[in-house]
């Protein structure tokens, strides 16, 4: 999440209220939701927030590309977005999967 506001301090003033405000919204919803399904009682209810937490994954996967393609970062720090969103969606997919596998009292 840090990185993407390193990232989105140098893109253009005119993306300020659009894929800056919008590529940072996402990458706080990522642990935001990741936080509140944690908290949460039933199986159902945890996978709920987890899977808000995997959409707001794939979205700033896209915001990655779409500021590459505009030349708004460089590949170096693509590469590392990319790496980071690859990692984090590989530990949110093996938890959503040991939840799944988990029994709970519902």
């Amino acid at each position: 999440m840090l990185l993407v506001y390193k990232a989105t301090a140098f893109f253009p003033e005119h993306e300020r209220f659009g894929l800056c405000s919008q590529f940072q919204r996402a990458a706080v919803s990522i642990p935001a939701n990741i936080a509140e399904g944690y908290r949460k009682i039933s199986k159902a209810d945890k996978l709920r927030f987890l899977n808000i937490a995997q959409g707001s994954l794939e979205e700033c996967r896209y915001y990655i590309i779409l500021s590459k393609d505009l030349a708004y970062i460089q590949e170096q720090e693509y590469m590392e977005l990319a790496n980071l969103i690859e990692e984090v969606s590989r530990l949110l997919n093996a938890y959503c999967k040991g939840i799944s596998s988990k029994r709970f009292d519902d």
